[in-house]
């Protein structure tokens, strides 16, 4: 798996978002790292942003706080910004979580 922006105490995840879905999950991992996220918020307002910090929170098991949007405020590629997280490490939670095709 492809590191992305990595620091000492710090990861740069690059994140596509597809907005208004069933369910918030993380469909996939592309073979450059980009973590494909599915979001049930609406891109209006900064709701799919405020909703991908939330979720992604959760699934690294950290608090919101240190999440932080980077690039990428209006499009549906967007860097986030982990806080005392490595890259591999966040890759490493959030690939446990990938979900599996439906058969």
């Amino acid at each position: 798996m492809a590191k992305q922006g990595a620091h000492q105490d710090r990861a740069v995840l690059t994140v596509r978002v597809t907005p208004r879905a069933r369910q918030n999950a993380i469909i996939g991992i592309q073979a450059n790292g980009t973590i494909q996220v599915r979001l049930s918020a609406p891109p209006v307002d900064g709701q799919a942003n405020e909703a991908l910090l939330a979720f992604l929170a959760e699934v690294l098991d950290v608090p919101k706080t240190r999440l932080a949007l980077v690039a990428g405020h209006a499009s549906r590629e967007k860097r986030v910004m982990v806080s005392a997280m490595d890259a591999e490490t966040a890759h490493t939670k959030i690939a446990a979580l990938v979900q599996k095709p439906r058969s």
